[in-house]
């Protein structure tokens, strides 16, 4: 018997680019449908983000187009990472696979079919590696080049140009659905699961319409939770910089100690350099160990990682099961 796939696309004011980005997941949900290499139950998953514009809106009436579309709107905006995870939470009870991808198109659609065939194969995880990153500024090539260098020095493995553009079996997404962090970096905790994996490559391509959701901000945003979610490796680093600090001030004090004795040579500046070293090693410090203490904190809180507001997808497949009991019901 075929597998259901849900296809889940992230939005948040996406009303520019929603109504192209369907009709190619359509395409390619009536292309595996056609080739029964997935169910006639698979669908298009939108998870709109609280967002401001039009986005739900537009959902709801390709809802009412096709039943391969449906949506879940959150109670207002709770980031990217969020949203991947509540579409795959959602859609984990009724399909066998799922794939995430932006709605921008940037990542290539067409590769989803190479996914689900390389999924038959027995991989329970399929990432999207791109080839080049010919449509990224300078700047931007180096900053994820640097990245994914550090993470890599720091001892976590990522799956270098992969962003989130990935399939998963069920029981991979519910392996990954036990972890319970509140800061989860599915970037870097996909590939610590350790099921057999395999890899499509595709080149990125410019976005269409609209405008990135992903500015620097954001950005860096999520390159300092990878960082702090996956590593231990700043406060190392705080450690040894202390070390070398508190070494290099022992010496630079003895050596003070002596030349005050022996000359008239004036070492009021070197101790003022001393102090503004040590006092900027103590701040940044303290800001990484805020870091980890805030993480902590927001670990015990145990607050929602988002709020559902509407749930069409659920709504659609609990009422296709109950139509199928009434059905059983009246034979």
């Amino acid at each position: 018997m075929p597998e259901t796939l849900t296809i889940i696309v992230p939005c948040y004011n996406e009303e520019e680019m929603l109504e192209t980005s369907a009709e190619v997941f359509s395409k390619i949900i009536q292309t595996l449908m056609i080739g029964k290499q997935i169910s006639t139950s698979s669908k298009v998953l939108f998870v709109d983000d609280g967002s401001t514009d039009d986005t739900w809106n537009i959902i709801k009436r390709l809802e009412q187009e096709s039943p391969v579309f449906s949506g879940i709107k959150f109670s207002r905006n709770f980031g990217h990472q969020n949203a991947l995870l509540a579409g795959m939470k959602t859609a984990v009870d009724f399909s066998d696979l799922m794939v995430t991808i932006d709605c921008d198109l940037q990542d290539d659609p067409q590769k989803i079919i190479e996914m689900v065939a390389l999924s038959k194969q027995g991989n329970d995880i399929v990432y999207g590696i791109r080839s080049r990153r010919k449509t990224d500024s300078m700047f931007k090539r180096m900053t994820a080049n640097a990245f994914y260098s550090i993470m890599k020095k720091m001892g976590t493995e990522l799956k270098p140009n992969h962003a989130d553009f990935r399939l998963m079996s069920k029981r991979a997404v519910r392996a990954l659905l036990e972890y319970h962090e509140e800061n989860l970096f599915l970037r870097g905790v996909v590939p610590m699961l350790g099921f057999k994996s395999a890899e499509v490559f595709y080149e990125r391509e410019p976005r269409i319409h609209g405008q990135s959701k992903y500015p620097l901000k954001k950005m860096l945003a999520l390159a300092i939770n990878g960082i702090t979610s996956m590593t231990d490796f700043p406060l190392k680093l705080i450690l040894a910089a202390g070390i070398m600090a508190f070494s290099v001030s022992s010496v630079g004090l003895i050596g003070t100690g002596i030349a005050a004795i022996f000359s008239s040579v004036k070492v009021s500046s070197v101790l003022i350099l001393s102090m503004w070293l040590i006092g900027g090693i103590l701040l940044c410090s303290m800001g990484v160990l805020g870091i980890y203490l805030y993480k902590a904190l927001l670990e015990t809180r145990h607050r929602p990682l988002y709020l559902i507001e509407v749930d069409d997808y659920t709504d659609f497949f609990q009422k296709k099961q109950n139509d199928r009991f009434n059905l059983l019901k009246r034979a």
